[in-house]
């Protein structure tokens, strides 16, 4: 029986799938997308997070662990400097798996696997743009809470209109006495005094 033994051993023996695991992780890494099997997607999945998640803590033990699996310098330098800031805050899930059309030749189930944060389709601009269309059954009573509100501010606006608009029709009522001939011709009298 094999109760409990959830590895899938895709076919090889424990070094072969060991260094296979290590050398796709190490291609996930540099160009952050491959496509493959979805066996080895959904393997690799498992063997790549633990290691991201490592990456967050950068001290010399952190490091040394990561190069055991990768084996490769520039894998290492690039997911703690660059992947490990961009899933600094990310509590996990690093990668995503996307199905594809399988494979023409053996009919095998394809998909590609990616780094969530590098991939410009599924950005932050249609996440945010989902999660307003959602609606909930809370926000429909706080909205009805909110519309009173939105009524009570508008009125203050309608009070500060009004008082707008005889500050414009002062406006020309300053100008009136300017214009007209009528006090002028007043002070021009009373000059010559008559």
């Amino acid at each position: 029986m094999r109760h409990g033994k959830k590895v899938n051993h895709l076919g090889r023996t424990n070094s072969h799938r060991k260094a296979m695991l290590g050398n796709m992780a190490t291609s996930l890494i540099l160009h952050k997308r491959i496509t493959t099997t979805l066996a080895k997607a959904k393997a690799l999945r498992i063997y790549v997070e633990p290691i991201i998640t490592k990456s967050k803590n950068d001290t010399t033990h952190s490091r040394r662990t990561v190069f055991s699996y990768l084996q490769d310098k520039d894998a290492v330098t690039i997911l703690f400097r660059e992947i490990a800031e961009k899933v600094a805050t990310r509590p996990g899930g690093y990668t995503r798996i996307i199905k594809m059309e399988n494979r023409l030749g053996d009919n095998a189930e394809m998909a590609m696997i990616e780094l969530v944060d590098y991939n410009t389709v599924y950005g932050t601009d249609t996440a945010k743009t989902e999660k307003k269309s959602t609606r909930r059954r809370g926000g429909a009573a706080k909205a009805k809470t909110a519309a009173p509100a939105t009524k009570e501010e508008a009125a203050p606006v309608a009070e500060e209109v009004v008082e707008v608009a005889p500050a414009v029709e002062e406006a020309p009522a300053a100008e009136a006495p300017e214009a007209p001939t009528a006090s002028a011709e007043h002070e021009e009298n009373a000059e010559k005094g008559e």
